[in-house]
This record gives structure tokens, sequence and C-alpha cells, in this order.
């Protein structure tokens, strides 16, 4: 499998000891990198009510408050060795900033890349702005 910069695994895991994963001990932490190569980190947030924040969704926001609008790579990693892929939600999330060229990267917790995935392998079919009318 391959590996990505080591860099990118130390901001990972940084973020990764930074979740807050009280009721579930599942950290989960994501980037989300723009065409330009600007980088934007998420954790996922658990609250008592179990209506948590995900990774995937707080590194969107991050993303889409500093204005950016496209997804050039993904980079999710769970606490362990296994898959530790998008919920369905988030799956819709990415989608909305992704392209055919998108590339979501699934780590371990060792940085090794255990599967990457287009938009179309993740989320088949997937319902995007497109679909919508034009205002």
């Amino acid at each position: 499998m391959s590996q990505v910069a080591p860099a990118l695994v130390e901001t990972l895991l940084k973020t990764l000891g930074n979740a807050y994963a009280p009721y579930s001990h599942h950290p989960v932490a994501s980037v989300m990198e723009t065409p330009d190569g600007q980088q934007f980190v998420g954790a996922n947030v658990e609250v008592a009510h179990y209506k948590g924040l995900c990774a995937e969704a707080s590194a969107i926001s991050a993303m889409a408050t500093a204005g950016q609008r496209e997804l050039a790579k993904v980079y999710v990693m769970g606490p362990g060795e296994h898959l530790c892929t998008p919920c369905g939600d988030c799956r819709q999330r990415i989608r909305e900033f992704a392209t055919p060229d998108t590339q979501i990267l699934v780590l371990s917790r060792e940085g090794e890349v255990l599967k990457t995935y287009t938009m179309e392998t993740l989320l088949p079919d997937a319902f995007g702005p497109e679909q919508l009318p034009q205002r």
C-alpha cells in the first residue's frame, strides 16, 4: 500500500489526538485539501445526546468558512488498522464539494493508505447540486 507525506500523517495524528470521543472511544481525524494545496483539518466531536460532529463535517466546515468550494483530496484516519470510511451523511457532504477527480483516501493510524476512492465509488449515483432546478 502507498504512503502519504509524513507531515500530513503527523497532522492527522495530532488531530486524531484532539478528537473528543468520550462516548464511542472512536476518534477520527480528517483533512480536506483544495486544488491550490490548502488543507483544513477536523476531528469528531461527540456530545451527550449522541448527535456529534464527524471529523469530515468539521473539516468541510472549516474549508467552507475559509471560502473554499472544491475538494482535491480527502484524508480520513481512524483509531486503528481497519477501514474508517466516511459515514453516509459525510459522503453526501463530500459530494457537495467533490469533482470527478477528487480522491478520498482512508488511512491506518500508521499512515498507510488502506483504500482510495473516487466520489463515484464512495457514493454511486449520488444526488448533487446539478439535480436541483437552477434559480
